[in-house]
């Protein structure tokens, strides 16, 4: 992992941008030890991408329509993400799902979130599933990528407490202020300190 103040971040997304931005604040530190060297989407024309320019920041964009196989797209995702020479790589709201190639080429350096607390409710509808579930909490979940869906090494979870009157909505709102706090602090972590991975056992240090 790299020294502080130096630790190169490259952020993939697909939407508004929110977590994107959350690390943008936080990389402001110098004392935060880390900085977004580069942003890719799977999409033109996202707020994602204008944060990113503001900021001016390179971006990426490898649509999949532009491939003629995911796993061309997954390699030239790769190509892209690794030419940045990234200590890590934030799938931040990224809503697809990398290959073997990639993950090949990037091992152990991909973190994403998940809004629920792993192995719990995976998938796309975390909130939604715990709710119906009728859980007390959920949460969110920073996990290493591997080649499952959301069943990597946890590196950090946050606990959101479900109220009687929760909707999906209210509930995924409240999960995602709590899971932008968690990303931006274990990020910092990962990056000033370092970090191994044992048994599934993420440590930082």
């Amino acid at each position: 992992m790299a020294t502080p103040s130096n630790a190169r971040l490259v952020v993939l997304v697909s939407g508004s941008g929110t977590n994107l931005q959350a690390l943008l604040d936080a990389c402001g530190d110098p004392e935060y030890g880390a900085r977004v060297v580069a942003v890719g989407a799977d999409r033109d024309g996202i707020e994602a991408l204008a944060r990113a320019d503001r900021a001016g920041l390179p971006t990426f964009v490898r649509k999949l329509s532009q491939f003629s196989s995911r796993e061309q797209w997954d390699r030239a995702l790769a190509d892209s993400v690794a030419a940045f020479d990234p200590d890590l790589v934030v799938l931040a709201g990224f809503m697809k799902l990398v290959g073997p190639d990639f993950l090949a080429r990037l091992e152990g350096r991909v973190v994403n979130t998940h809004p629920a607390l792993s192995p719990s409710f995976p998938g796309t509808t975390g909130p939604a599933d715990a709710l119906a579930y009728g859980v007390k909490v959920t949460g969110a979940t920073l996990f290493v990528v591997d080649s499952g869906v959301d069943t990597g090494p946890v590196v950090a979870q946050c606990v959101v407490t479900v109220e009687d009157d929760d909707d999906v909505d209210t509930l995924h709102e409240r999960i995602k202020v709590a899971e932008r706090r968690m990303l931006v602090d274990a990020v910092g972590r990962m990056a000033r300190e370092g970090f191994t991975i044992t048994d599934r056992k993420v440590r930082f240090g």
